[in-house]
């Protein structure tokens, strides 16, 4: 058995919450490594955290600063001399989710360059079988709070499908603030063979009660869209159930979107308040939709769906109001200017890095204000389907 397979059959026999022990014990014998360690973004995507801190806290660890950082940012395993040995900063990603950073220590002249494709190798191993721990085991989804969750925002996070996701047709990148005290908004993708589906959400009112109406939300349009429901329909159905249950007295703002691999041809029903934007040929412009009402509003809501088309190199961009509604110290709205500056300014960046970098452009807007609005920013970049040689 070579050493790679030796890995991955470690980590498939271990208990879900000794993953770290038995991939340093294989990483030990099969690659001479001196230790490892893992490290777990936190909610707000900003520090890393170890799985098994240490008997003394340590000084936060960035996720964009350093070598941890470099490598989580890149997306690119990244080696560095400390004197006694060679520290292999390994990215734990899973089709595009960024978990973390694995560290690998490994002795002088112990590390090359085809080890390094190994070892990221082994870091996507990781990502996954995490993914299937943490069914069975908290251990990981502790490590990744810098604080306590609030009650909604726990909701709200186990709603989510990820917050970046990669194919050869599209890449994804989300994030929401803020990120341990979220209340209604929401993001929600999912992948076939021929088709992606997305929709982005503003749930109505604070706390447990916006959360519990997000949740009802996403999951009767999922409950839609998996019994194969067009999209007029999905959001029909969505709107039933939360019309049902609360009479009109409660809504909630999405846009829904149907896009086709293939062709990009898109559909969107707009019932609401989140934005679309395209940056197109150096031209960034926001997509004016038909709007409807939102979900839940009125008994019986008709909707159409509407459609356009992307083209590959069109970056989309979705907002909830809690961002372009967000006012500064002297009572100005972040506004369009300011946020076609923002996407403007992050045009470099590749997609999952996007709504961080806008969100921080936003709390410079916002200043010493603490932020009353949840705030959504999900960056979507389209390549298309190459045709077969």
């Amino acid at each position: 058995m070579d050493r790679f397979a030796a890995v991955e059959r470690a980590l498939r026999k271990a208990p879900p919450h000794a993953l770290l022990d038995a991939l340093r014990t294989t990483l030990r014998a099969r690659y001479g490594a001196a230790g490892a360690d893992l490290l777990m973004a936190d909610y707000a995507m900003t520090i890393l955290q170890p799985v098994e801190p240490p008997a003394l806290p340590p000084e936060p660890l960035s996720a964009h600063l350093g070598a941890p950082g470099r490598a989580f940012g890149s997306q690119q395993p990244y080696a560095e001399n400390s004197g006694e040995c060679t520290l292999v900063h390994v990215p734990v990603t899973v089709r595009g989710d960024r978990l973390g950073i694995l560290t690998v220590r490994l002795p002088e002249g112990g590390y090359d360059e085809g080890m390094a494709g190994e070892l990221a190798d082994i870091g996507e191993v990781l990502g996954h079988e995490i993914l299937v721990a943490e069914r069975d085991t908290d251990l990981y989804q502790q490590t990744r709070r810098a604080r306590r969750l609030t009650l909604a925002a726990e909701l709200q996070w186990q709603l989510l499908p990820g917050r970046s996701c990669s194919r050869p047709e599209y890449a994804l990148g989300a994030q929401l603030e803020p990120a341990y005290a979220i209340r209604g908004d929401n993001f929600d993708w999912s992948g076939s063979a021929e088709t992606l589906h997305l929709s982005v959400t503003n749930g109505m009112g604070e706390g447990i009660e916006a959360a519990l109406l997000t949740n009802l939300a996403v999951n009767a349009l999922r409950n839609a869209r998996r019994a194969g429901l067009g999209l007029a329909d999905q959001a029909a159905l969505a709107d039933q159930a939360i019309y049902g249950h609360h009479q009109g007295n409660v809504h909630l703002s999405t846009l829904l979107l149907r896009f086709e691999l293939a062709t990009g041809e898109a559909e969107v029903v707009d019932a609401g308040s989140p934005q679309l934007w395209r940056q197109r040929d150096g031209v960034t412009e926001q997509i004016e939709l038909d709007a409807q009402l939102p979900l839940g509003m009125f008994e019986d809501t008709v909707y159409t769906a509407q459609r356009f088309r992307v083209l590959p190199g069109d970056r989309l961009f979705f907002f909830s109001d809690g961002v372009y509604e967000a006012l500064s110290p002297a009572g100005e709205p972040y506004g369009k200017r300011a946020l076609a500056a923002a996407m403007t300014g992050t045009r470099l960046l590749p997609t999952a890095q996007v709504p961080y970098a806008v969100l921080k452009e936003l709390a410079a807007h916002r200043g010493s204000l603490a932020q009353d609005d949840d705030a959504m920013v999900l960056c979507m970049d389209w390549h298309g389907r190459q045709a077969p040689l």
